[in-house]
Order: C-alpha cells, then structure tokens, then sequence
C-alpha cells in the first residue's frame, strides 16, 4: 500500500528529527570525553603542585577555580561511567505505521523541521505606502505655534 503524503512528510520528518539527535549525541559524547580528559590533567596538575607546594614550602593554589569546581562537582569518573554506561544508537528506532491523518494531505510546511516557507512575502499597506513615498509624517507640524514661539 503506497503511503499518503501525510505519512510521507511524516517519515522526512521523523528521519531528519533522528538524524539530528544522533549528531547531537556525537557532539555531546565528543565534548564530554574532552571534559573528562581536562579534568584529568587538572588532576595531574594539581598533584605536581601539592609535589611543588611541599618540596619548596610555599601554598600555591593546585585547582583554577573552574577546575576545582568541575573536579568537586563532577569528577573525571563520574563523566566516564555516564559514556560508559550508555552507547551510541542504543535507542531502537522502529517506524510504525503512521496513521493516515488529516484526510491524507500533508501538513503546512514548518521552519522547525528545516521546511522552507515558499511564496511572496505579504507587505503591510504601512510599509508599501511607506516604501513608495506616499506616506507623510504622522504629525504635522504647527507653524503658528512655532512661530509664536520663536
């Protein structure tokens, strides 16, 4: 049975909808290994300044502020169990007959799902009379009053 275009524009959708989100993982499990791998050198660091710190009896700081906070807060272990307990894809994706909706007839298109809206912009009588010079200015001005004025 061939689908309707209602079901058709749902599957472009749905794909491009999944198609993102798996970019989104990649990029998310890229930057949370980067993370944990600086945290881990802020850890390597921070142990040759305790070395540092001991060997020439001084107190400077091991931690930056933000390291310091990521390290208390997160940790290098807590970033790698979370990509370690998860993997990518690990959603199933299962495409389930859409049911034909709306009589079959696609849905308008919609910028959220990259559609472009075609046609010809609709200018408001403002802007067109604006545009081609008929329209004055809105307050006209007084001459009696300013000249008694001045």
């Amino acid at each position: 049975m061939a689908l309707t275009a209602y079901q058709t524009q749902f599957k472009r959708r749905m794909k491009r909808a999944i198609s993102l989100r798996a970019k989104a993982d990649r990029k998310a499990r890229r930057y949370t290994q980067l993370l944990a791998d600086a945290i881990g050198a802020a850890e390597d660091a921070a142990t040759q300044m305790n070395e540092l710190n001991q060997l020439y009896n001084v107190d400077v700081s091991t931690y930056t502020l933000l390291t310091q906070a990521l390290h208390a807060n997160s940790g290098q272990e807590v970033l790698v169990d979370h990509l370690a307990q998860s993997a990518p894809g690990e959603e199933a994706i299962i495409f389930n007959q859409v049911p034909d909706g709306n009589g079959g007839q696609p849905l308008p298109v919609n910028p959220l799902f990259g559609e472009l809206v075609a046609g010809t912009p609709i200018t408001p009588p403002a802007q067109a009379a604006k545009a081609s010079g008929q329209v004055k200015d809105a307050a006209p001005v007084d001459t009696q009053a300013s000249e008694s004025l001045g």
